[in-house]
């Protein structure tokens, strides 16, 4: 666990998320997925580069449910920016570092 990483629930997301002052790069993944365990180290980097600029959060897909039912999400990892607590942008697959800062700064 990255102490830059916030680990959202479904009862945390609304505060987490939705009412977050900074925009929000939310990670829907499960233990059980490979591609989301390759992702989980670039994203300890970019929270620590990115800094204030944007929380980096998590929701374990099999631990919460109602929130991925939600956002409709289909494959593992997603990961959705929420801006003033609206999607923003949406990607699903894991993504190299360069793919990632890119998809950040050209939401942000």
């Amino acid at each position: 666990m990255s102490e830059g990483i916030k680990y959202v629930t479904d009862s945390s997301f609304e505060e987490d998320v939705t009412n977050s002052t900074k925009p929000v790069l939310l990670d829907f993944w499960a233990e059980w997925c490979g591609p989301c365990k390759m992702i989980a180290p670039i994203l300890e980097e970019v929270a620590k580069d990115y800094g204030d600029k944007i929380q980096i959060a998590k929701i374990n897909v099999d631990e919460n449910q109602a929130v991925p039912l939600k956002f409709g999400i289909r494959g593992i990892p997603t990961l959705i920016l929420f801006k003033n607590g609206e999607v923003a942008a949406q990607k699903v697959g894991a993504l190299a570092k360069s793919q990632l800062t890119a998809f950040i700064d050209s939401h942000l």
